[in-house]
C-alpha cells in the first residue's frame, strides 16, 4: 500500500442523502449500496403507514401508530418529517447522531421533499438524486408495479414527474436505467470516495 503519511484526507462522516422520485430504483440501489459497501450506516425511516407483505420494524421501516409519531414530532425528535401520499414519514435525529458518532459514513433514503428539508438543516449534507432515465421509463415502471388504485397511480405518477424536475437542488444526479443497477450504485461510491478527498470539508452538524 502506498504511503500517504502527512497528507489530510477527509475522515469526518459525510451524512449521505439518496433521494429521487418513486419508481427509480431507490430501494434496489440502498440494498445493493449495503451489500458493496458495508462500512455504510444507513438509518432506517419511521413511518405511520401499516407494513406491506415482507417488511420487517426496524429493517424496512420504523412502523409507527400515527399518535406516537404525531408525538415524537411535537417532542422535536425528528430531523425532517412530512406527509408523503397520506402518511407520515420521519428520519429521527437520534438514530442519524447514533451512527454519526461512531465515525461512519450515514445514509438517508428520502423522498425529495425531505432532502430539502435535510439541505435547510444540515447544509453540508451530501445530496445524490437518483433518476430515471426519462418521465416515459419512469411512468412504465410505475404503472408496471400495479401496487396503487388508478387514482393513487396517477397522483403519484404527477408527483414523480414533479421531483424529477428538482434534480438541479442535489448535488450530483446518477441515472439508473433498467437493467444497470450495478453502473448506478457504482456511480454512487465513486461519488462517496471523491468526496473523501475534497479540498474543502463537508462538516455536517444539526441541531
Amino acid at each position: 500500500m502506498c504511503n500517504t503519511e502527512g497528507f489530510e484526507h477527509q475522515d469526518k462522516p459525510l451524512l449521505i442523502v439518496i433521494s429521487g422520485p418513486s419508481g427509480v430504483g431507490k430501494d434496489s440501489v440502498i440494498k445493493r449500496l449495503r451489500e458493496k459497501n458495508p462500512s455504510l450506516a444507513f438509518v432506517v425511516t419511521a413511518a405511520s403507514r401499516e407494513p406491506r407483505p415482507g417488511e420487517q420494524h426496524g429493517v424496512d421501516y420504523y412502523f409507527l401508530k400515527r399518535p406516537e409519531f404525531e408525538s415524537r414530532i411535537a417532542a422535536g425528535e425528528f430531523l425532517e418529517h412530512a406527509v408523503v401520499y397520506g402518511e407520515l414519514k420521519g428520519i429521527l435525529k437520534s438514530e442519524v447522531q447514533k451512527w454519526m458518532d461512531t465515525g461512519r459514513d450515514v445514509v438517508l433514503r428520502l423522498d425529495v421533499q425531505g432532502a430539502a428539508t435535510v439541505r435547510e438543516k444540515a447544509p453540508e449534507a451530501l445530496l445524490i438524486f437518483i433518476t430515471a432515465e426519462s418521465e416515459e421509463a419512469l411512468e412504465d415502471r410505475l404503472k408496471n408495479r400495479k401496487t396503487e388504485t388508478p387514482e393513487k397511480l396517477r397522483l403519484r405518477i404527477e408527483t414523480a414527474k414533479q421531483e424529477m424536475a428538482r434534480a438541479a437542488e442535489f448535488d450530483y444526479k446518477v441515472i439508473n436505467p433498467e437493467g444497470c443497477l450495478e453502473d448506478a450504485v457504482d456511480a454512487i461510491q465513486a461519488i462517496i470516495t471523491a468526496e473523501h478527498h475534497a479540498v474543502h470539508y463537508r462538516r455536517v452538524s444539526f441541531e
